[in-house]
C-alpha cells in the first residue's frame, strides 16, 4: 500500500468486516485469521500460528523484522467479535452513510487491525522499515476474557521493550493510558425446599438469602475512588409455590488499582450468609488486572501526541479506560503499554456500530510514525 486514501483503507477495512468471526465459532474465527496472515506474509512477516485451545480458535503472530535488534513492539489486536454469523445480511449490513461506516465488529476492533496492518503494509511497499521489530499478534478469544490467549500473551509481552494495542480510541480519538481491572465474581446460595404454603416455615429460601447478599455486595461501590460493583445477572428458583433450594447471582466487578482488587476480593470472599441455615459460595471467575499510568506509559503518550501534532492532528488527550482489553494484562506486568489507537467510531457490541471513514488515514499515518520512531531510548529511565 504505497498511497494512504480514505478508499484504500476503508477496502482493507471492508475485507476484514466481511469475514464474520464470533468468537465461540472457530471455523470462522480461524477464516479471519486465514485473511490476517495472507495479509502479514504480503509483507514479508514470519508466521507463527498456534493452535486452538480450549474450544477457541487459533492464535496468530506475524513477526516483521525492524531496523534495528532486540526487543521490539508487541502489537496487539483480536479477531473474535460479539457478532454472530448472519449479523451482515441481517441487522447490520455493512453501509456507509455520510462520515460513518457500519458493519459488526468494524469499531471493536477490526478497524483497527485493519489500520495497524496498512501502516506496515506502506513501509513494506516504500521500501522502509519499523524502526523495532514488530510482533503482531491477533488472538481469538477477547471477546471471552482470553481465557486459551492469556498465558501467551503475557509471554510475548515480557519478550518486547514496548507494548501498542489496536483497541478502538476514546471520544474523539483519545489514548487509553491505565484501564480498571474486571473481574466477576459468581454467589450461589443453597437453601432448603419446601411447599410455600402449607410448609412455609420448613423452608430456607435461596432467593431471600441472595436478595440480602445483593445489598451488601453493591453497597461496596465507592464512586468517589472509581470502585464500582454490579449484580447484572441473577437466576433462581423452580416454582412460585415452592420455596426456592437455589440461586445464583454474577458480580460484575471494576477497579482502579491492584490494592484496591485485593481488597474488593477480600470483602467478597469474606461474605457469609445471613441465614445460618442457607449456605453461600462465592468464587471468582474471568479477572483481567488493572493497569495503571507509568512514566513509561506517559512518555509512550507524549510521544504519541507529539507525532499526531507534527500530522496535522490532536489525539484529544489521554484516558483511563473503564472497558477491559488485552492491554490489561500486559501493562498489568509493567511493561509499557499505549491502548486505543484503533479508529475512531462508537456502538460497539450494537447493530449501529460504525467508526468515521475520516480517521482512517490520520490514525493509519501516526502508526506509520510510531513504527520508525519508537525505540527503547524513548522510555528508559
Amino acid at each position: 500500500m504505497k498511497e494512504l486514501t480514505t478508499e484504500g483503507l476503508l477496502e482493507a477495512v471492508r475485507q476484514w468486516v466481511m469475514v464474520e468471526s464470533p468468537t465461540q465459532d472457530v471455523a470462522a474465527v480461524n477464516r479471519m485469521a486465514d485473511h490476517a496472515e495472507g495479509l502479514l506474509r504480503a509483507i514479508g512477516a514470519r508466521i507463527e500460528r498456534i493452535p486452538g485451545e480450549g474450544g477457541y480458535a487459533d492464535i496468530l503472530i506475524g513477526r516483521v523484522p525492524g531496523e534495528t535488534g532486540g526487543p521490539g513492539i508487541l502489537l496487539l489486536g483480536h479477531m473474535d467479535t460479539v457478532h454472530p454469523v448472519g449479523t451482515l445480511a441481517g441487522h447490520l449490513p455493512w453501509h456507509v452513510n455520510g462520515d460513518k461506516v457500519f458493519g459488526p465488529g468494524i469499531y471493536d476492533m477490526k478497524g483497527g487491525n485493519s489500520i495497524a496492518l496498512s501502516a506496515l503494509a506502506h513501509l513494506h511497499a516504500t521500501g522502509r522499515k519499523p524502526r523495532m521489530p514488530v510482533s503482531v499478534m491477533f488472538i481469538p478469544d477477547e471477546e471471552a476474557g482470553s481465557p486459551s490467549s492469556r498465558a501467551r500473551i503475557e509471554q510475548e509481552a515480557l519478550n518486547h521493550a514496548i507494548v501498542l494495542v489496536a483497541e478502538p480510541s476514546g471520544d474523539g480519538g483519545r489514548l487509553t493510558v491505565a484501564r480498571h481491572g474486571i473481574a466477576r465474581y459468581y454467589l450461589k446460595t443453597t437453601g432448603k425446599p419446601a411447599h410455600a404454603g402449607a410448609y412455609h416455615a420448613k423452608g430456607r429460601s435461596a432467593i431471600r438469602e441472595m436478595a440480602r447478599q445483593v445489598l451488601t455486595v453493591e453497597a461496596m461501590t465507592d464512586y468517589d475512588r472509581t470502585i464500582t460493583l454490579n449484580v447484572g445477572t441473577i437466576r433462581g428458583g423452580t416454582h412460585e409455590n415452592m420455596v426456592p433450594i437455589s440461586c445464583e447471582a454474577c458480580v460484575y466487578v471494576l477497579v482502579p488499582t491492584a490494592d484496591a482488587e485485593a481488597e474488593v476480593r477480600a470483602k467478597l470472599l469474606a461474605l457469609r450468609p445471613h441465614d445460618p441455615d442457607v449456605q453461600l459460595d462465592v468464587t471468582l471467575g474471568l479477572f483481567r488486572p488493572p493497569f495503571v499510568k507509568t512514566p513509561a506509559i506517559q512518555k509512550l503518550y507524549d510521544h504519541a501526541a507529539g507525532l499526531a501534532r507534527d500530522l496535522g492532528f490532536e489525539v484529544a488527550g489521554e484516558r483511563v479506560a473503564g472497558g477491559g482489553s488485552d492491554g490489561n494484562f500486559t501493562g498489568a506486568l509493567g511493561v509499557p503499554t499505549l491502548d486505543g489507537l484503533g479508529v475512531i467510531g462508537d456502538g460497539p457490541h450494537t447493530h449501529y456500530e460504525h467508526l468515521l471513514a475520516s480517521c482512517l488515514v490520520p490514525r493509519t499515518q501516526l502508526y506509520v510514525s510510531l513504527f520508525e520512531t519508537l525505540g527503547s531510548d524513548l522510555i528508559a529511565g
